[in-house]
């Protein structure tokens, strides 16, 4: 099920999705949250894919966030939206190479390059990118040559 851009959400009526709009809420592979059950589970119905969370739920929780005034959550939910599609290994390697002194300014500017390239995470990229400038204001990036 590909959702609308925008699901008109109202915070106090839909919040938390689960127990208010679980026909929204569906696993990376397809299911409805309402099969996700410990017999499902038993049964062998349920794969690990299952139990992570979508990026369509995380946009979603983005939009509840802005209507409770929480900007800043609503955009983390949006760039966890599009780290949904990296694998788990990239992602670590980048929380790593976020670390003060663990990247130079080249590096973390590839790193940026590859988000919007590679998996389309304009958002994360951005991040990065203002990581980066940051890092350079309060010389805590990496030697070049590191």
């Amino acid at each position: 099920m590909t959702l609308p851009d925008k699901v008109d959400l109202d915070p106090g009526r839909d919040y938390p999705l689960a127990a208010h709009r679980p026909e929204l809420l569906r696993t990376p592979t397809g299911k409805r949250i309402d099969d996700l059950t410990m017999q499902a589970v038993l049964s062998g119905e349920v794969a690990p894919e299952d139990l992570r969370i979508s990026p369509e739920t995380l946009r979603l929780q983005a939009q509840i966030a802005e209507r409770v005034g929480r900007p800043q959550l609503a955009q983390n939910f949006r760039r966890g939206a599009e780290l949904t599609a990296l694998p788990d290994e990239l992602v670590l390697s980048i929380y790593n190479a976020l670390r003060p002194r663990a990247s130079t300014k080249r590096q973390l500017t590839e790193i940026a390059d590859q988000l919007e390239r590679d998996y389309s995470a304009t958002l994360c990229a951005q991040l990065v990118r203002e990581a980066a400038d940051v890092y350079e204001r309060r010389d805590i990036l990496a030697p070049e040559g590191s």
